[in-house]
């Protein structure tokens, strides 16, 4: 009798663990879930919205890329927390299984991402950015990704070169337009009518100080974006955290379900 009471008490015992389990997991992937549903809704809003508010983000490449960021954001987690809801409450093995794999996939993901953000490391210095700029920009190539895409930092942080102005010197650019000292990019530029428009492209292209940003665009980006990264940083340790937590629970309740 002694022996049946403790393996009755400890058969309780674990299945009121595993309840635990399933209820905290299921109110934890709901989050997910609301948080992916979010997300959707603002993309989707954005990429719709009749009002007006497309033509803004469009004319700004980095936030019409954040926007489709932000969808797929939305969607992985919506598809997420919808598997470890349905696998939580109904005690599904295979949603559950399929949570799993699908979590410890994205968690592979971003080790290996972390892994050759390391190694390539020494490919985010001003060094490299300063050489492939001179050897690769071509000023007004729309068709050429490099070019455009550095039009665009340009155009969006106002800044020239990697470090300055100065990084055009002996470079494919000046080769290709010798009358231009910087590239039209570099400009400065005023609002008008709700328009941005440069204020003196004459002067700016010909190498005038007065009309052009001299800030470089190393600098720029990097002081834009300098508390994000600590907030990435810290949001990145959270979310592997939060990712390991998800695959144990995850394996226990599947585990446990007979």
């Amino acid at each position: 009798m002694g022996q049946g009471e403790a393996s009755a008490r400890g058969t309780t015992m674990e299945g009121d663990c595993l309840s635990c389990i399933k209820y905290l997991m299921f109110v934890f992937n709901f989050l997910i879930f609301l948080g992916g549903s979010f997300l959707l809704g603002v993309g989707v809003w954005v990429l719709v919205d009749p009002t007006g508010f497309r033509e803004i983000v469009a004319a700004n490449p980095l936030l019409f890329t954040g926007v489709y960021i932000i969808l797929g954001m939305g969607g992985m987690l919506f598809l997420l927390g919808f598997l470890g809801c349905c696998g939580a409450i109904r005690e599904n093995k295979c949603l559950l299984l399929f949570f799993f794999m699908l979590i410890l996939l994205i968690f592979l993901a971003e080790l290996a991402a972390a892994i050759l953000a390391f190694i390539f490391r020494e490919h985010l210095t001003r060094e490299y950015f300063t050489k492939e700029l001179k050897r690769r920009y071509q000023g007004y190539n729309n068709s050429d990704v490099f070019t455009t895409t550095w039009n665009a930092i340009m155009t969006t942080f106002d800044c020239c070169g990697v470090n300055s102005p100065e990084d055009f010197k002996d470079s494919l650019f000046r080769l290709i337009n010798q009358n231009h000292v910087v590239p039209e990019a570099c400009c400065q530029r005023a609002s008008q009518s709700g328009e941005l428009v440069y204020t003196s492209q004459e002067h700016c292209l010909s190498g005038n100080m007065m009309f052009r940003n001299n800030k470089g665009c190393y600098s720029a980006v990097v002081d834009y974006f300098e508390l994000y990264i600590y907030v990435a940083g810290a949001l990145a340790i959270v979310v592997l955290t939060i990712e390991l937590f998800a695959m144990v629970f995850a394996m226990c309740l599947f585990r446990g379900i007979q």
